[in-house]
């Protein structure tokens, strides 16, 4: 048991990272209501904590390299307490914001890339895949007791004990922090390159911010941008400006390779098809998780009136199951290779989110919800059980810290990326529907389609159905006039809900493309990697 010490304190940290984001999404209404906004505000909030820890988590790891990978896990958990504490009693939007996506993200861009680096070098062989194995089962434990735990206490006491609860247990955490080795380092540590850090983060940001703004901005024709591009809307010219920061990036560690300076990133690291295959997909991966853990809580909450609780209950055969899938998988990823358990998630996942589409009516049916809940599980509990120990595979151990940092980069790009571009199309498809559904009502005369569209121009959000009544009432609609409103906003609502899902279905078909470099070796038949040593040389690729 003493061998599994380390695990225990950095699984639990595992936990928390995962716990926070599921309590967040299911809590969603109810921070709508207590800091008195919008849906698309808390978007933005969920949105900036994955991004923040995208943006810094190659720094994270590099950090890890230069001051010790067991130190900056520490710090990185005090830091992740201190933004807990202030999200605890966070009083308005913005201190939310600051302790929440802020402070708990940059402690979570220190914890994570070190934590991933401590597991490869705390085992071997065998130990390693079972640590990796039980530490993917802790991240779907997170994600399994989020919803239902979040949910709870959002709906009894309140969501702010979810993050109080947090600090206690990182200090539980630290005052185990002994039993967590690690090896001298031989040598002198690297440099940080700071050019490149300012510019991997810039280039991200400005990338994900675009996305996250194009349904409220418009991707082409401007609907609400606080300026325009001769003419245009600005999203498309913030995502290219973020594409040409990191492309400025790219060439900024070029150089400094070229030079015998040390990058904030080994290039030659992504010329390995195995890793490179698997970043990708833990992309694709995360992005359609956290779209639709972002699009179904608003459906659950907003469309049918659930609380935080009934949400996280409705949520539970996702979590079970994939907790389930990913702590079984890791036996077929041995005999099956990793590519084809991948591909066969990817084809749950598909059949997964038509069937959810299906269930997507007025009245839910729970039955048909909870089946196709149950198999997106399965589908993402195979998918995640392979992908972590893909990227591990892949590198030395030299290079594992560096791994760590792009494998949650990669996730956590995965999941701004989710949130924002899911999110924005699902605003998107709601306002063009609401539009042509007002624009075409029979029983709306031309008064109230000009005053829907003067609201419609000042922006639209996703709210209940009781506030547009009460919004048509106030501007003097009459009674008839005011139930044609509300009615196609009430199928605008769920035309803007089936396009967001549908678009991680088309996510989840476009991500068999990057399949084609993930590991084929089965248990037994080791296969040469990129490099020309064995593919399986840091343990056996789930």
């Amino acid at each position: 048991m003493t061998r599994w010490r380390a695990l225990i304190v950095l699984g639990t940290a595992q936990f928390l990272m995962v716990l926070d984001t599921s309590v967040m999404n299911v809590s969603i209404s109810q921070l709508v209501e207590d800091f008195d906004t919008e849906v698309t505000a808390i978007q933005a909030v969920i949105t900036l904590y994955a991004l923040v820890m995208a943006a810094f988590m190659i720094i994270g790891g590099r950090l890890g390299d230069i001051f010790g990978r067991r130190r900056l896990f520490l710090l990185g958990l005090v830091v992740y307490a201190t933004g807990s504490a202030l999200t605890a009693v966070a009083p308005t939007l913005w201190v939310l914001t600051l302790g929440w996506s802020v402070i708990e993200g940059l402690g979570a861009a220190l914890v994570l890339p070190a934590m991933a680096a401590l597991v490869a070098e705390s085992y071997r062989g065998r130990d390693r895949a079972v640590a990796y194995g039980v530490i993917g089962g802790l991240a779907g434990a997170g994600i399994a007791v989020g919803p239902l735990l979040g949910g709870w206490v959002t709906t009894y006491l309140t969501w702010r004990l979810v993050f109080a609860g947090e600090v206690v247990v990182v200090i539980a955490v630290l005052c185990f922090h002994g039993a967590i080795k690690e090896t001298p380092r031989a040598g002198p540590p690297p440099r940080l390159d700071g050019v490149g850090a300012a510019l991997s983060a810039a280039g991200l940001a400005l990338g994900v911010l675009g996305v996250l703004q194009s349904g409220t901005w418009g991707w082409v024709r401007p609907r609400n941008p606080p300026f325009t591009v001769l003419g245009f809307s600005p999203t498309l010219f913030v995502i290219a400006a973020g594409v040409v920061v990191l492309a400025v990036f790219l060439h900024w560690e070029r150089r400094r390779e070229a030079r015998g300076a040390e990058p904030l990133v080994h290039l030659p690291l992504l010329r390995k098809s195995a890793l490179r295959s698997g970043l990708m997909s833990l992309v694709s991966q995360n992005l359609i998780l956290l779209g639709l853990f972002f699009t179904i809580p608003l459906y659950l909450q907003v469309v049918q009136g659930f609380d935080a609780f009934q949400t996280g209950l409705r949520l539970l055969p996702v979590s079970v199951t994939m907790l389930a899938a990913s702590m079984c998988a890791a036996r077929l990823g041995r005999v099956a290779g990793p590519r084809t358990v991948v591909r066969l998630a990817l084809s749950t996942l598909a059949a997964a989110i038509v069937w959810l589409l299906a269930t997507i009516d007025p009245v839910i049916d729970d039955a048909q919800f909870a089946g196709a809940m149950a198999l997106l599980g399965v589908g993402m509990g195979l998918l995640a059980s392979q992908l972590g120990n893909v990227v591990q595979s892949s590198v030395g151990e030299e290079e594992r810290s560096e791994a760590g940092g792009l494998q949650f980069t990669a996730q956590n790009l995965g999941s701004a990326l989710g949130t924002a571009l899911i999110g924005s199309l699902l605003i998107g498809a709601l306002a063009h529907t609401f539009t042509s559904q007002v624009e075409d009502h029979p029983a709306l005369s031309e008064e109230a389609r000009q005053q829907t569209g003067v609201a419609l121009e000042a922006g639209i959000t996703f709210v209940p159905t009781d506030q547009v009544r009460s919004a048509a009432e106030r501007a003097g609609l009459p009674p008839s006039e005011v139930e044609a409103v509300t009615d196609s906003y009430a199928s605008a609502q769920l035309d803007g809900l089936k396009a967001a899902i549908l678009a991680t279905g088309g996510i989840t078909l476009v991500s068999f493309l990057v399949t084609p470099h993930l590991p084929t070796r089965r248990a037994g038949r080791p296969k040469r990697s990129d490099t020309g040593g064995t593919a399986g040389a840091t343990g056996p690729a789930r």
